[in-house]
């Protein structure tokens, strides 16, 4: 091992202490894996909201499959039995595109997690909370609890869990082994999946409807496979995934937060002239495309509270030695 890599893991252990596994892929090739703190190759983590991002391959699918005929279409038409209050308009006009940019309106000032998910529905709960008096102004709303709206879209776009709709689709054409169904019943049970070092499968709620903005748990191997289906444009082993024109669109700008610009349920991490972006999840998890460099970096962290995400040690630290 050499010292740039000691230092590296040296780092990592006294100020990212919560990692659990790193893959590096170049042109296609691991050049680098490593786990940490008793962590192994095959242990799955809660990836947090880099299941976002999944979820935004899966609409990518459904579209291309015929399910969906396209990001324009109303968030409503998925839900014909969905009672409107009265005087409520501007839920109408909320289509799939304003759900994976995060440009939907919402009631809220604060996410009420606790009420979301102790709900028995939680795709009902969160269309409750959509809209509001002020219309759709395309401002960014980072919005966790209203992402699952879209996993109740493909549920029912599809006729089928999306679970299910993701093994046949992305997992097993990837060769990732399709995570079983958690089911999350009460508060106690979330905070559970949250913070126990070892979970596993995809959580889903009473309904049987797998969580959009958090919940699923993929080995940093997984989560490279993804990266590299990104960086090869929807290709994986000469078979066509995903479509190149949905990665395109995912992957440029269609709104912002603050400084930093957000695709589909992707981040835009642009740097010294590279064009990358990213699956972010909380405590630190990333699936980090360069795509200038042909670089993937996958990491998988335990989540910690009030962890600060640090981009920086995959552009500052990683990727330099891998070049």
């Amino acid at each position: 091992m050499n010292n740039d890599i000691m230092n590296l893991e040296n780092l990592i252990k006294t100020d990212y202490d919560n990692i659990a596994g790193i893959v590096v892929q170049r042109k296609g090739e691991i050049v680098y894996e490593r786990y940490f703190d008793g962590f192994a190759s095959n242990d799955t983590i809660h990836t947090m909201s880099v299941t976002k991002s999944i979820i935004s391959a899966l609409t990518g699918i459904a579209i291309d499959k015929g399910y969906i005929k396209s990001p324009d279409q109303k968030v409503l038409e998925f839900f014909p039995v969905y009672k409107l209050k009265r005087g409520e308009k501007t839920i109408q006009h909320v289509t799939i595109e304003n759900m994976l940019t995060m440009t939907a309106p919402y009631k809220y000032k604060s996410e009420p997690y606790t009420k979301v998910y102790t709900s028995d529905d939680w795709t009902k709960a969160a269309l409750d909370l959509l809209g509001g008096k002020a219309g759709i102004t395309r401002e960014f709303k980072y919005s966790t609890v209203g992402t699952q709206i879209l996993s109740g879209i493909i549920t029912n776009a599809t006729g089928r869990p999306v679970s299910d709709f993701a093994a046949q689709y992305l997992f097993n054409p990837l060769g990732i082994k399709a995570p079983g169904n958690t089911r999350i019943s009460n508060k106690e049970e979330h905070f559970a999946f949250l913070k126990d070092r070892h979970v596993s499968g995809w959580a889903v709620d009473p309904k049987g409807v797998n969580t959009a903005g958090w919940g699923l748990c993929l080995t940093p191997r997984d989560m490279a496979k993804i990266g590299q289906l990104y960086l090869n444009n929807g290709i994986y082993e000469g078979r066509k995934i995903l479509p190149s024109k949905w990665i395109a669109d995912s992957t440029k700008e269609k709104s912002r937060w603050g400084e930093l610009p957000y695709g589909y349920l992707w981040w835009i991490a642009d740097y010294d002239g590279y064009h990358c972006y990213a699956a972010i999840g909380d405590g630190g998890n990333f699936i980090f495309v360069n795509q200038d460099k042909s670089i993937v970096v996958a990491i998988a962290s335990r989540f910690v509270p009030k962890y600060k995400v640090k981009i920086e040690l995959v552009t500052r630290e990683i990727i330099p030695l891998f070049e």
